[in-house]
């Protein structure tokens, strides 16, 4: 299977990821998001088990070999989560999702990696579209806000930590993205790699469990945890599929998958029932030509 298909595959189960998130986020639960590292950490130490007892090569050496990728992406998901307390996530999404470009430009400018003009016009496309949908949803939250009679928080508009958090999980992303082209094209094969992850973030997931069952007492139950493990297995079923995808073609492939908030919104929209102006489906558009013009190189 080639690239463009593997990270197409990524953008389609990271996007559920998001819907089923969204599903599964309660406000009134403020362990919600380490509960979703748990789910996310079961689900991929179940894969790595299984993807190990069919005979994967794979030793725990291997995890230090990925280390530099796995704590840069760890990393970005934690300051991703704190970052929505200070920004809407209006905001805070599309500014995260330019980590795909960060990744194409560290992979041109010290990798050396190329594209040719017309892949370069659609990664522009695909960028820009994650950039026009933060300027829609910020305005139609502010218009809402206005309709309300109420105005952003200061703490939201005005802190330090409203642009910096979401500013460092899209370099620390883009990073990690630029770590595993260099790491698979240098050190470790893909397969591996992903098992390393999987195994990593399982750990992950085991500290999250002691910490919010054990030492803080929260109940789990199957009706409110359910949308997590819906969420787990896209986002799993992904980083399966992108890590393959980034192997192949990193500085192409990178921007592409990140375009998947523009499908986390339209999928929102669908399922949830949330209004979408001809103004995102124009944007959505304008991703979806790029998309296909990368699938025709």
């Amino acid at each position: 299977m080639n690239w463009f298909f593997l990270a197409l595959i990524a953008l389609l189960c990271w996007s559920g990821s998001d819907l089923f998130s969204k599903m599964g986020s309660r406000p009134d639960d403020r362990y919600s998001h380490w509960k979703m590292v748990m789910a996310v950490g079961l689900v991929m130490g179940l894969h790595a088990g299984y993807e190990l007892l069919s005979g994967a090569p794979f030793t725990l050496y291997h995890i230090w070999l990925y280390l530099p990728a796995s704590i840069l992406y760890i990393a970005a998901m934690v300051f991703g989560y704190v970052g929505l307390r200070y920004i809407e996530l209006s905001v805070s999404s599309p500014i995260c999702n330019s980590s795909g470009a960060v990744a194409s430009l560290l992979c041109f400018l010290v990798l050396g990696d190329t594209m040719d003009g017309l892949q370069f016009f659609a990664v522009v496309l695909v960028s820009a579209a994650v950039f026009l949908l933060g300027v829609l949803e910020k305005r139609q939250n502010d218009a809402l806000l206005a309709a309300a009679g109420q105005t952003p928080s200061a703490r939201y508009t005005r802190s330090f930590w409203a642009i910096t958090l979401p500013l460092l999980y899209c370099f620390l992303d883009g990073l990690g993205t630029f770590a595993d082209s260099w790491l698979l094209e240098n050190v470790i094969d893909e397969a591996p790699a992903n098992i390393a992850y999987e195994l990593t973030f399982f750990m992950l997931g085991l500290g999250a469990f002691v910490y919010v069952v054990l030492v803080k007492k929260q109940p789990l139950t199957p009706r409110r945890e359910g949308p997590k493990l819906a969420a787990a297995v896209c986002e799993t079923a992904g980083q399966f599929a992108y890590i393959f995808a980034i192997g192949a073609n990193a500085i192409v492939a990178a921007p592409m998958i990140s375009s998947y908030c523009l499908f986390s919104v339209l999928w929102s929209r669908l399922f949830l029932k949330e209004k979408l102006s001809w103004k995102h489906y124009a944007v959505i558009g304008i991703a979806g030509v790029g998309i296909v013009i990368l699938g025709q190189e």
